[in-house]
C-alpha cells in the first residue's frame, strides 16, 4: 500500500543570552518534507528521488547517501535492522531556514531524518529515543530538542555510564560516515546505535506577546569556527553572572505584561558573545558591495545594544546573537520595524547588508499523514 506524509520541523535560536549550550527557542521558520512511499511493485529497487527548493537549494546534495537528512534516516533505519529506504521513495524539501546563520538549520535537517526514519520504518520511536538519535548527531542539546520539541526549551545531556559513554562518544564519521560514491544497501550496514535516554528537557513558558526579530546577515558563518574562538575556561566571576541571569531570564519570559528592564539585563552573556563579537570572518556569496571572500570583521553587540534599548526603542526586551551567530536575534513586544530597520543601518554603516524578518514562536515537529 502506497503512502504519503509530511514532516515539517522549525527553526530555532539557541542560547538567548546566558543559556549557552542550555536553552533553544524554535521561531516560525521551517523545513518541510513531503514523502512518498509506494507501493511494493515487484519491480527492481530503485534508488531515492530527492528534490530541493528554498534556501540552501543549490547547496544540498540530493544523493541520498550524501544528503544530511536521509543519511541520518538511513541510520536510524540500520539501527532498527532494516537495510535500505524502499524502492521508488520520493522526497521532496522546502526549506526556508537560511544555512550557517545561527538559526538551527543542520538541526532541523537532522530531526527531519529522525522522523523520517521513523516514519518510513513504522517505528512508532518515543520522543525521547527520538532525541536519543538526534543527540548521536547534533551532540549539543539545545537546538535539536527546541526543533523537536517547540517553544523555549531548556536540556542538558546526562552523566552516561562506562558502556553508554563509549556508544556516545563514537565519532561522527562512525555514525554518519562518508558514503563513497558506489555505496549502496551493502555498505555500512552496522552503525552504533544511541545509548537511551541521553538528553533532558523541560518547557518553559513563554508569554504570548513576545515575537522574536531574526536580524539576518548576508554571509555564512560556521558554528565549529564561532567555538573555536571561546575559551576552555572561564572565571567564577562570569559563570555566577551568566547564572543569575538565566535563572531570572527563564521566568521573565513568561509574565505578562514581560518586564523591559527585567528581561533585558537577563539577556546578557559573558560566556560567548563577548568573544565572538570580533570575529574575523569570511564572506560567502555576500550580497555587498564586498568582494566574495574577503575578510571582514563584524559590528559586535555592543555597537547595537548601546544605540537600541528599551529605552530608545519601547516595547524591546533584549537582544543577543542567535545560536553561534551572525544572526542578531531581538525580542519584543511591539516596534518590530523599527528595531530591525535601525539595525539595519548599523550593519550598512560596515558595509554588511541584512535581511530581517519578524517571527512567532514555533509549535515542535509535525508528522502528518496525507490521505491519498
Amino acid at each position: 500500500m502506497s503512502r504519503q506524509f509530511t514532516i515539517k520541523v522549525p527553526a530555532t535560536s539557541a542560547n538567548i543570552g546566558p543559556g549557552f549550550d542550555v536553552v533553544g527557542l524554535s521561531v516560525s521558520l521551517h523545513l518541510t518534507l513531503t514523502v512518498s512511499i509506494p507501493a511494493p511493485s515487484g519491480q527492481p529497487h530503485s534508488a531515492p528521488s530527492i528534490t530541493y527548493t528554498g534556501e540552501g537549494a543549490d547547496e544540498v546534495p540530493l544523493d541520498a547517501y550524501k544528503n544530511l537528512t536521509t543519511r541520518v534516516s538511513l541510520y536510524v533505519l540500520r539501527c532498527n535492522n532494516i537495510r535500505s529506504f524502499p524502492s521508488g521513495l520520493k522526497i521532496h524539501a522546502h526549506n526556508e531556514i537560511p544555512f550557517g546563520r545561527g538559526l538551527g538549520s543542520s538541526g532541523a535537517a537532522v530531526i527531519a531524518g529522525v522522523l523520517l526514519g521513523n516514519e518510513i520504518g513504522q517505528l512508532n520511536l518515543s520522543t525521547e529515543r527520538i532525541l536519543d538519535f538526534a543527540l548521536m548527531v547534533e551532540r549539543h542539546p539545545d537546538n535539536v530538542t527546541a526543533a523537536l520539541i517547540g517553544g523555549f526549551v531548556g536540556s542538558y545531556l546526562r552523566e552516561l555510564d562506562e558502556a553508554d559513554t563509549a556508544a556516545a562518544s563514537v565519532p561522527l564519521s562512525e555514525v554518519l560516515p562518508e558514503y563513497p560514491p558506489d555505496a549502496g544497501e551493502d555498505w555500512g550496514l552496522d552503525p552504533p546505535p544511541p545509548p537511551s535516554g541521553i538528553g533532558h528537557y523541560i518547557r518553559f513558558g513563554w508569554s504570548e506577546s513576545i515575537k522574536a526579530i531574526a536580524i539576518i546577515p548576508r554571509f555564512e558563518l560556521s558554528t565549529a569556527k564561532a567555538r573555536e574562538v571561546l575559551p576552555l575556561q572561564y572565571s567564577r566571576k562570569d559563570l555566577v553572572f551568566n547564572l543569575q541571569r538565566l535563572a531570572v531570564l527563564t521566568t521573565a519570559l513568561a509574565q505578562n505584561p514581560p518586564d523591559p528592564d527585567l528581561i533585558y539585563e537577563a539577556m546578557k552573556d559573558r560566556i560567548h558573545q563577548p568573544y565572538r563579537k570580533t570575529l574575523v570572518l569570511a564572506l560567502i556569496s555576500p550580497v555587498s558591495p564586498l568582494p566574495a571572500k574577503s575578510p571582514i570583521q563584524i559590528p559586535g553587540l555592543p555597537e547595537v545594544t548601546s544605540s537600541i534599548t528599551p529605552a530608545t526603542h519601547p516595547g524591546l526586551l533584549g537582544i543577543c546573537l542567535s545560536g553561534a551567530g551572525p544572526t542578531i536575534l531581538a525580542l519584543a513586544t511591539s516596534n518590530f520595524d523599527k528595531v530591525a530597520e535601525d539595525a539595519r543601518s548599523i550593519f550598512k554603516s560596515e558595509n554588511i547588508e541584512v535581511d530581517w524578518k519578524v517571527l512567532n514562536i514555533a509549535g515542535g515537529s509535525e508528522v502528518t499523514q496525507i490521505q491519498i
